[in-house]
């Protein structure tokens, strides 16, 4: 018995030390700097003893001063987020919304940030932009949109182009088959990405109008998303299911479409028989003028 107590004394030991450190880890990433924003090393995961590889990977991300909100319409079960620098204050805006323009300037006012871009992953069709909207109420605020997607705005997005916010930015990757002008954002340290409607939770956007192509799509998360770290949260435009992130990882291994053939897939997606979004005349129109006809 004295030996069997004599080895669980050290692991004990051991054990505490570990929890301690954890602990200690977490505590010293909540400070905030005087606009009350996060330092780097905000942390706003899981508490210690229940950290994840999801948690982890937003830990790598916000530690270097990346303040992070995802924010969600009902109606059209649209994601949006919002990336600040902490230090800058410097703000860019993913895929806002009309109807809930009002509480996203709300909260960048509350959070003393200055927005300086508004873009969107493609052209939607089940929702009208609040980019418009948004540069009428923010001065000197641009809008950024794929160049192939047929829509105006200040600035139009190729393959490789930047955004930069204070000391962050997010690398556009042309990722084209729901429309020919899908891109997905990814934060320069490959820790986050933003994948429009290419790439869902356990789905993917539909390829049946707006020049939708089952073949493209599929190449293009092959090609432009899969080939991101397995650790890479996944943050899509759309879920319709309660999810809100994944990851690449996740999705290479489980998304029961993307794990099939190219063949399999393609016939997937000419079968789904979809209903077209209630808003498509309404919304392509509209959001091809940056969400400003007939609003």
């Amino acid at each position: 018995m004295s030996s069997v107590m004599r080895s669980v004394k050290p692991a004990g030991q051991v054990l505490a030390f570990l929890l301690r450190q954890r602990a200690s880890a977490w505590v010293s990433t909540c400070a905030l700097n005087s606009r009350g924003l996060p330092r780097p090393g905000e942390y706003r995961g899981s508490l210690p003893g229940t950290v994840s590889c999801r948690t982890l990977c937003s830990r790598m991300a916000l530690r270097e001063g990346l303040v992070f909100r995802q924010l969600y319409e009902s109606s059209s079960s649209t994601y949006t987020y919002l990336l600040a620098d902490s230090e800058s204050a410097e703000a860019v805006i993913i895929d806002p919304v009309l109807e809930t323009v009002e509480r996203d300037l709300m909260l960048v006012n509350q959070l003393g940030l200055t927005l300086k871009m508004a873009v969107n992953t493609h052209c939607h069709a089940d929702h009208i932009t609040g980019s418009g909207q948004l540069k009428r109420r923010v001065t000197g605020l641009q809008s950024a949109i794929s160049r192939h997607s047929g829509a105006s705005a200040d600035l139009l997005l190729s393959e490789g182009d930047t955004i930069s916010f204070g000391r962050h930015v997010l690398t556009v990757r042309e990722t084209p088959g729901h429309t020919d002008g899908c891109v997905t954002l990814v934060l320069g340290d490959q820790s986050l990405a933003f994948t429009g409607d290419t790439l869902l939770i356990r789905g993917c956007g539909r390829t049946d109008f707006q020049q939708g192509c089952a073949k493209r799509l599929y190449d293009s998360v092959h090609k432009k998303i899969f080939t991101l770290p397995d650790q890479c949260l996944v943050y899509p435009a759309h879920d319709y299911k309660g999810q809100t992130v994944s990851t690449v990882g996740e999705e290479r291994r489980f998304n029961p479409r993307l794990t099939k053939n190219l063949e399999e897939f393609v016939d997937i997606m000419n079968n789904l028989n979809l209903q077209k979004p209630a808003k498509i005349d309404v919304a392509v129109p509209a959001n091809l003028v940056c969400g400003l006809h007939d609003v």
